[in-house]
């Protein structure tokens, strides 16, 4: 095995966000961009280990029986434009860097929870997953990379940050050249010393799946005269999954999945599970004819939409959905340690818990927050907004484990999707919620939106008044991890009135073009007779207070948000 160093210089953009490094396929594929960032995931995987730095530490159990999996690596991803010439650059790097085995899914595809699973399963070192999850793909579209530690979930700020740093003074990289693996054909390869298994992406998965929900009483469900379900894969990584698990298994009628077969830029549309890019589900759903079970999930297969016939179900109900009815399903018959949201995330869940008597946590917006909370036992079910749900099955966000809940309980409880979220309303009060997206428009505007806003509330900690509705308070969050004291300070502007509304700011790390400024707006409603009001005329009155603090048209030029969730 004969390992080349390769000459680089230095990039100062690779700061992963919330969710990895993303940036346009077109960067991605500037000489050495990809390969320097890779080096620098190496070089901190290997540094961490050196140092057994314990806030951060990659070390497997002592008591492994997996004599490779201190060396072991999963590698997939969505399917998305590049996906398969990155696998090929990776592979040689691995080789090169100290790597004995890497197991990566068939046609380079695996889904960001199955990733997650299989870290887990195997005890792997570590994980690459390759998607820039809901963004658009193809040529002229997006392209991601992260790193998910040995728990299988995504790397924490500690290693991010190192990674970044690292980063910027890389000089050069490493790899082995050879002939390119068929990531066609499920079977063992080797490079150099390095021995590669292209492994079936699904099966694993389905046997997860299969081991913490009914199917039996699923597929009574599905099979019953009249029910019928649609799930939108959006021509992305779940497709597979979902025609083996909801079709085959599950016994869903053929076709019952759409849009299955992934698509390197998912059929020219935008794999985002919601109503503004899931059209041809949402027409279905509210059709005359009647659907009784929808759902959708997004690129890379870790989000969530769920809709009953007319009838959209919020990320935030859902939530607190399955923590009040989680003992209905097999694995949660004992109950559930606790819940956590992310902070922009509805306070729904917290009502549940409370009258549960379980934990709740609030923390900042991505999945790798919930990592500790997990591994500490602390919750059970955890939650954001944006379409993400999950258990302490895996570390990731995971669509189709969502999917399969709501099937589970629909099987139980023998209602429609919306009388259970009505039921759920009416013992529970209901949180008008929606998310106002102003996309894509200049950094400078948007930071300039934050700044005024961390200005005009600096002096103002609680009390008072905000154009005469009154304040419990107002902050730029910041969360304290409970598990090892981690400290993720201005995490967003909440302003909370004394009735339990919210309007929450706040900047996304997830897009490539621009900046996304988010608007959050929640108002609780205990009087069921209220409980069926338009979710935007609801929210009227924030709606157009959050505009005036923020004053958003003025410094952003946009009259109204590019997307309304």
């Amino acid at each position: 095995m004969t390992i080349e160093t390769i000459s680089c210089t230095p990039f100062d953009d690779q700061k992963p966000g919330t969710s990895g490094l993303r940036k346009s396929v077109r960067q991605f594929q500037t000489a050495h961009y990809l390969q320097s960032y890779v080096q620098a995931m190496f070089d901190t995987l290997n540094q961490i280990k050196a140092d057994n730095n314990p806030q951060a530490s990659l070390e497997m159990p002592a008591d492994t029986d997996n004599a490779h999996s201190d060396r072991t690596l999963i590698l997939g991803g969505d399917g998305r434009y590049f996906n398969r010439e990155a696998i090929q650059i990776i592979l040689g790097m691995a080789a090169a860097n100290g790597i004995d085995q890497v197991l990566v899914g068939k046609d380079g595809i695996l889904s960001t929870p199955a990733a997650s699973h299989l870290i887990r399963k195997h005890q792997a070192l570590a994980g690459i997953i390759l998607s820039a999850s809901h963004n658009p793909g193809g040529p002229e579209g997006d392209f991601g990379i992260k790193l998910n530690i040995s728990n299988g979930g995504p790397a924490p700020e500690a290693v991010t940050n190192a990674i970044f740093s690292r980063s910027k003074a890389i000089t050069a990289y490493q790899r082995v050249s050879g002939p390119l693996v068929p990531l066609h054909q499920i079977g063992s390869h080797t490079l150099g010393r390095l021995q590669i298994l292209v492994i079936d992406p699904v099966s694993d998965y389905a046997a997860l799946m299969a081991e913490l929900f009914d199917f039996n009483k699923i597929s009574a469900l599905i099979r019953t005269p009249g029910f019928s379900l649609r799930f939108d894969a959006m021509h992305a990584v779940t497709g597979p999954y979902a025609k083996q698990i909801l079709e085959r298994e599950l016994g869903a009628a053929p076709g019952s999945v759409m849009r299955a077969e992934p698509l390197t830029d998912f059929g020219g549309g935008h794999p985002d599970p919601n109503q503004a890019h899931a059209k041809d589900l949402m027409a279905l759903l509210y059709a005359p004819e009647k659907v009784d079970f929808g759902a959708a999930s997004d690129g890379d297969g870790d989000r969530n939409m769920i809709l009953g016939h007319r009838f959209f179900v919020t990320p935030s109900d859902s939530l607190a959905i399955m923590a009040a009815n989680a003992p209905l399903i097999p694995a949660y018959r004992r109950g559930i340690s606790g819940v956590a949201r992310s902070m922009p995330t509805s306070q729904a869940a917290d009502k549940v818990a409370e009258k549960l008597g379980i934990n709740h946590y609030e923390t900042p917006t991505g999945w790798k927050f919930f990592g500790n909370l997990l591994d500490d036992d602390r919750i059970t079910l955890c939650g954001e907004e944006s379409f993400g749900s999950s258990s302490n099955h895996v570390r990731e966000k995971d669509g189709l484990w969502a999917v399969l809940f709501w099937l589970n309980l629909l099987a139980e409880r023998r209602a429609s999707v919306a009388d259970i979220v009505r039921s759920h309303w009416t013992e529970y009060g209901r949180h008008y919620y929606s998310r106002h997206d102003y996309e894509a428009i200049p950094l400078a505007s948007a930071e300039a939106v934050m700044a005024q806003l961390r200005a005009q509330f600096a002096p103002l900690k609680e009390a008072g008044e905000l154009v005469g509705k009154p304040l419990k308070t107002v902050d730029d969050f910041s969360y304290t991890d409970p598990v090892d004291g981690t400290v993720s300070p201005q995490q967003g502007i909440r302003i909370i009135f004394s009735d339990g509304s919210r309007i929450v700011f706040r900047l996304s790390g997830t897009g490539t073009q621009g900046a996304t400024l988010r608007v959050y707006l929640e108002k609780y409603e205990a009087d069921v007779e209220r409980h069926d009001l338009d979710v935007q005329e609801a929210l009227a009155e924030l709606i157009q207070l959050a505009d005036q603090v923020g004053r958003i048209s003025q410094l952003t030029g946009l009259t109204r948000a590019t997307v309304i969730t």
